[in-house]
This record gives C-alpha cells, sequence and structure tokens, in this order.
C-alpha cells in the first residue's frame, strides 16, 4: 500500500455501481467497510456513479478497496480511472481485470497455460435463436457478466434453441455443459510469503448454481473443505494458482470448476476466475480465508495491505 503520514490510513470503499451485480456489491462492499473499520481504517463508502473521480479527489484517500462488481467495475474500466489518479488499489489491474472479465479470452490463457477448459464459441443471438449451435447439453451466457447473470442451460431433451433475452448483448458465449461437482478454489497473492491457492469447497444445491443459490440464504450449501480425492484436492490448488498466473492476477482471486468423478482427474474442468470475488455473508472467499485461519477482518485487512498500483 502506498505510504501515508496519517497515523490511521483512509480507505474508500467502492460499492454498488451501475452494472447488473450492483445490488451484490452493495453487500460486498457494506461488509468490507465493516469490517475495516473494525480493523481500526478510517473508511469512507462510495456509491460509484459518474461522478466517481471527482469524488475520489475530494476524498483523497490513501488506498481504494474496490468492492464492485460487474462490467465498468470489474473489467478494467475502474482499474484504469484508479491507475490515471494514482491512487493505489486492491484486487487485480486493468489487463488481468479485462482478461478475467472476458470469458472465451481468459480460455486463450488457461490453454496456453496447460489448464483444462469448455469447449465453447460466441454467437449472434439470432443465431443461438435458430438452431442449436452446438450439440445439447449446453449454456449460454455473456461472456463478459458473472454472478450467473443472464445464464441459460440448454437440456438434451430441449425441444428447440434457448430463445434468448432481448436485452443480452448482441454476442454471447455458447459453453458445453460440464456435468460433475461444484468445486472452487480462492487465491491470496503468489508472492513468497503469501497464502496463495487456500483451500476447495464443494457447493451443493438442489438445482442449477444461479444468481438466487448464491447470494440467496440457504440458496446453497458448502462443504468446505470439500470431501475429494487427495488428488483432485491437489490438481484444484494447482490450477487456481496457474490460472491466477496466467492471467496476472494479484490480490484475491477465486477460479470455479466442474468435476465429473467418474472419469478421475480428466473429468476435471475449470470454468472461469473470478478477479474480485463476492465478500457477502453467502460468499465462498471469505469462508476459504476462515478455513486457512483469516477471519474477514484479517482478510480484509490482508487486501488493503496488498493494494498497489501500476500494474
Amino acid at each position: 500500500m502506498g505510504s501515508s503520514s496519517r497515523a490511521t490510513p483512509k480507505v474508500a470503499v467502492l460499492l454498488g455501481g451501475s452494472s447488473a451485480e450492483r445490488e451484490v456489491s452493495l453487500s460486498t462492499g457494506r461488509e468490507c467497510a465493516a469490517a475495516l473499520r473494525g480493523e481500526g481504517y478510517d473508511v469512507i463508502e462510495v456509491d460509484a456513479g459518474r461522478d466517481l473521480a471527482m469524488r475520489l479527489a475530494e476524498i483523497s484517500p490513501d488506498v481504494v478497496f474496490n468492492a464492485l462488481h460487474g462490467r465498468w467495475g470489474e473489467d478494467g474500466c475502474v482499474q484504469g480511472l484508479l491507475e490515471w489518479m494514482r491512487l493505489p488499489y486492491t484486487h487485480s489491474g486493468v489487463l488481468a481485470s479485462a482478461l478475467a472479465m472476458d470469458k472465451e479470452k481468459s480460455k486463450a490463457a488457461y490453454r496456453a497455460a496447460g489448464l483444462p477448459v469448455a469447449d465453447s464459441r460466441l454467437a449472434c443471438k439470432d443465431e443461438i435463436r435458430a438452431r442449436h449451435v452446438m450439440p445439447p447439453p449446453y449454456v449460454v451466457k455473456p461472456y463478459d457478466e458473472g454472478s450467473s447473470v443472464g445464464v441459460y442451460l440448454v437440456h438434451e431433451a430441449a425441444n428447440g434453441p434457448p430463445q434468448v433475452a432481448d436485452d443480452l448483448p448482441e454476442v454471447l458465449m455458447v459453453e458445453a455443459f460440464i456435468p460433475g461437482r461444484e468445486l472452487t478454489v480462492s487465491v491470496m497473492g503468489v508472492a513468497e510469503g503469501d497464502p496463495g491457492a487456500l483451500c476447495v469447497t464443494e457447493i451443493l444445491t438442489d438445482g442449477w448454481y444461479d444468481y438466487d443459490a448464491k447470494y440467496k440464504p440457504g440458496g446453497s450449501r458448502h462443504v468446505c473443505p470439500a470431501v475429494l480425492p487427495e488428488e483432485i484436492t491437489e490438481a484444484c490448488l494447482d490450477y487456481a494458482l496457474r490460472a491466477h498466473k496466467a492471467l496476472g492476477c494479484r490480490g484475491v482471486s477465486r477460479t470455479d470448476f466442474r468435476w465429473d468423478d467418474s472419469k478421475g482427474l480428466a473429468g476435471l474442468i475449470l470454468l472461469e476466475t473470478n478477479t474480485q470475488p463476492g465478500m457477502t455473508p453467502t460468499s465462498l472467499t471469505p469462508e476459504h480465508a476462515q478455513a486457512c485461519g483469516y477471519d474477514f477482518g484479517k482478510l480484509c485487512r490482508w487486501i488493503v495491505e496488498d493494494a498497489s498500483c501500476n500494474r
């Protein structure tokens, strides 16, 4: 974190914003702000709007805690603004944020690093509505959104292609559906002395792991650490760390997997990496940190102390 003459560092927590994930960001930001106050920081919550640069210039924080999710806040745009203002900020920089947010480009980085990913392609909405772009089962989703926003699961027995909503982007990702168990790993830095890959959680739901399952109390159940063969646990930790490095991430990230246990290691597929994982009461990264000795306050303090700029 950048140096400051203030005895109590001032932290601006960016939350809210205008993306489809605004409500998740508000929850993440409020939780992190409360935790940082408990750690002794001078915290100012900033609902990120068009006047963000002016607000930050007025506040003059020692560090910016980026608790935004979705487009603009998580895709390199806000990171670029903070770089221009020369303000230290948390989580990944411009390039890593943009790369991770673009699911098709991030897959190219994973493949180059030798990591297993699902087959996919980009297609226009009209093409997706007109025919099966790939044999079912498959998933249709925005290639630059998170939190399971705008996701369609097309089953093997589907009578026809999905009639995706008009308000979705013109170009969407069509990805082969990977059956199996839902697993996830958080990473806290990769430098010497950093905790690194933390542990594996298995996510249990009664159906699709959608927005409600992620964020509503009782929407899903977490087994942390997951009960898995040692080979699969080690592979998840290794793949998450390699994904973090392949994208050039900093600070905290979370990488999600599907594992078809009938195929052994060959059934483990990397889905995506989140450079600003949720920090809500039902989120996974705080749970991973807790399992490794970092309570929520200590986790937020580590993220602030890891903040940097010019990356």
